[in-house]
């Protein structure tokens, strides 16, 4: 049985993918463009895939193909309804990753609450070491304590983020974007109320009709001067440029994981923000910690077995 990994570098290169060769002959490429997915899938019978586009096209040409392994939890880049039809078994992977997109979350959120980038790179460049006073306060930075948390999307990384937010002594509220989530512990409540009133909101909610393009300009109006919006949901969730303006002309701040096109695009309008200070960045890695994507490779090995009925 032949198995491909079409965009195997998304894993990094410290975690073991021979694992696989236990499964059948085992081949992997670093990235796969869409000219060659069908060269690369061949007569794979499995296949896996992060982000690499699977539809229609590359079904039909592909007939011996039976598994699609998806390298994540999203499956937006799988035609899911044409596999059904076909026969091919698609399988994603979940909860591998709570805890460390729950860790990059507040890792943005404390490099801006904190100003901690600010404060690293004053004592880097010498300025504290020419100062006459032993400390230096001239960027004032905030607790997380006695503040009001709202999270969007309250799944199982939502209510992980809620958990530990409480423990830093904030109250936390909470929008479902499905409609479907429900928690006693917690208060829930609509959009408008919550950028309106929160001092910190973080967004953990999958790309969907209901999510896509959810914050634009006038949500992003309601929030206060100084507050703290953090995406480690989907980057098209929120307007980019509508987001620029809001940290330039309002006063927000804003921690970014994810973006509409990724890689970023240059001209992202992110990019070209005035005040950079209040904008924090990382490169969709979020839910890529170690201890993360090792749980992932296993987890898709038993998805290969229970498969294959081992």
């Amino acid at each position: 049985m032949k198995i491909v990994f079409l965009d195997a570098k998304t894993m990094g290169d410290d975690i073991d993918l021979s694992v696989f060769k236990q499964f059948g002959t085992f081949e992997t490429f670093d990235m796969t463009a869409l000219e060659q997915r069908v060269e690369h899938i061949g007569d794979a019978k499995i296949i896996l895939t992060n982000k690499v586009m699977i539809d229609k096209e590359v079904i039909d040409a592909c007939p011996n193909l039976g598994l699609i392994c998806v390298t994540a939890t999203g499956m937006n880049n799988v035609d899911l309804e044409y596999a059904k039809q076909k026969g091919v078994t698609v399988k994603n992977v979940a909860g591998y990753s709570t805890a460390s997109v729950a860790q990059t979350t507040f890792t943005l959120a404390l490099s801006l609450i904190g100003q901690s980038a600010y404060y690293d790179q004053y004592v880097k460049s010498g300025a504290w070491a020419k100062s006459k006073i032993f400390t230096h306060v001239e960027r004032p930075f905030k607790e997380i304590k006695g503040k009001k948390w709202g999270i969007v999307g309250f799944g199982t990384i939502g209510k992980e983020v809620a958990k530990i937010a409480s423990a830093f002594g904030a109250t936390v509220v909470y929008y479902s974007t499905s409609g479907a989530n429900n928690d006693a512990q917690f208060a829930r409540v609509e959009l408008d109320a919550l950028f309106k009133t929160c001092d910190i909101i973080s967004i953990h909610a999958p790309l969907n009709d209901k999510t896509k393009g959810l914050v634009q300009k006038e949500a992003l109006s309601l929030m206060k001067k100084g507050a703290v919006l953090i995406n480690v949901g989907r980057g098209g969730i929120i307007n980019e440029a509508d987001l620029a303006e809001a940290i330039d002309k309002n006063g927000i701040y804003a921690g970014i994981d994810v973006t509409a096109y990724e890689p970023i695009e240059e001209g992202n309008p992110l990019l070209h923000v005035k005040h950079m200070e209040r904008l924090a960045m990382s490169p969709h890695v979020a839910g890529a910690s170690v201890e993360a994507r090792t749980e992932l490779n296993r987890l898709v090995g038993e998805n290969i077995k229970d498969y294959i009925g081992e």
